[in-house]
């Protein structure tokens, strides 16, 4: 009897493997004969290395980088065994890096993203998967492209500064050094952002004052990404700033929209794929999902939801898991989940939830197996 186990991370308590090997001691314990299979998930966002390398058996590797506030950081990603290298925006300019009051959109930078991807280039990558989510920057990828050779110069012929505000400055772009080797590499971005560059939808408006932009400083990143789109569009012959995702990670959707050819994908069915999560789903009588929290905001792009269509499609009936469940959840049971159950078995704190987030998952994959197998008896 085959039980999946696909779960995303449980944020600030357990990584995704560690989700899936809790909730697998969970069914292991009500169902000892049961086939488990685990894959680790996520969407596009942090834990995206980490969930690919656990079902795919690939390497850990770092590279140091320059990190959103233009500090060197070590910065992990991902190698697998058919020259694919797999990379999270998060690992080099991501905001949970960067100390609350030292958050600044308008000079952050995402040259850390270019010089990851360079690594990858230089390790011979034929494809690279880019994970957007979690970024610290709102510099439409302008850093990302510098790193990769790309020039973006002012009135005067100088290269302009790092961070968003500074593309105000920008007349000319010289795309002359841009690394050949991007025109024989796959790039994939796996993201579930599809809001446009500029305007109340884009980047800036949206998602600047998660990074710490005050209302002023959203006007002034909107102009300015604005003022670069023009720019770009001059250069290239097209303008690419409304097509979905260009607000992606500070805009630099809108990078590789104009610059790297990108495909962009859905995060959760990258790692779905990567992971051979369809493939597993055959045959299966259950399947376990979860993440922190599950609401209607869960239906866009997120892994519960994810794994429940392709779970759906095979038959299988879905069991998640979530340390809350808010408003509209039950909306879920549209698009394939069969139950949702909340962790928490009474009052307790967050912090209480986060601590014992490990045990909490392994009790209610219990009782939820428990009560499938009694089902399956009648």
């Amino acid at each position: 009897m085959k039980i999946v186990i696909a779960p995303d991370s449980f944020k600030e308590s357990l990584s995704a493997p560690e989700a899936a090997a809790a909730i697998a001691r969970g069914v292991q314990a009500a169902c000892p004969q049961a086939d488990i299979v685990t894959i680790p998930m996520a969407d596009g966002g942090e834990g995206t290395v980490a969930a690919v390398l656990a079902a795919t058996g690939g390497q850990w590797r770092s590279t140091r980088v320059t990190d959103a506030l233009g500090e060197p950081v070590d910065a992990p990603w991902g190698w697998l065994d058919d020259e694919t290298a797999v990379i999270e925006m998060a690992a080099a300019a991501g905001l949970e890096q960067v100390p609350q009051e030292r958050r600044d959109p308008l000079r952050a930078t995402s040259r850390g993203v270019g010089e990851l991807m360079r690594a990858a280039l230089d390790a011979g990558a034929r494809r690279i998967i880019l994970g957007l989510g979690g970024s610290a920057t709102n510099d439409a990828g302008a850093g990302m492209l510098s790193a990769l050779g790309l020039r973006i110069l002012d009135a005067d012929g100088a290269v302009v500064a790092d961070g968003g505000a500074a593309l105000a400055q920008a007349v000319r772009i010289d795309a002359s050094g841009l690394d050949p080797r991007l025109a024989t590499v796959r790039i994939e971005v796996a993201s579930d952002v599809d809001n446009p560059l500029c305007g109340p939808h884009g980047a800036s408006a949206v998602f600047g004052p998660q990074k710490g932009a005050q209302a002023a400083q959203v006007e002034q990143l909107d102009a300015a990404l604005k003022h670069f789109a023009d720019v770009c569009a001059r250069t290239l012959g097209r303008d690419v700033r409304d097509r979905p995702g260009a607000g992606a990670a500070g805009g630099l959707g809108f990078a590789a929209h104009a610059f790297l050819n990108a495909v962009f994908r859905p995060g959760v069915a990258v790692v779905a794929e990567l992971g051979g999560l369809a493939e597993a789903m055959r045959g299966a009588v259950l399947a376990f999902t979860g993440e922190g929290r599950m609401d209607e905001q869960t239906l866009h792009g997120k892994t519960p939801a994810g794994v429940a269509r392709i779970a759906q499609e095979a038959g299988v009936p879905v069991v998640a898991l979530a340390g809350s469940l808010g408003a509209g959840y039950a909306r879920l049971y549209e698009v394939g989940i069969t139950a949702a159950y909340s962790l928490a078995a009474g009052p307790m704190t967050l912090a209480q939830a986060c601590a014992n987030a490990a045990d909490l998952l392994t009790d209610r994959a219990r009782d939820a197996t428990r009560l499938f197998m009694a089902g399956r008896r009648t």
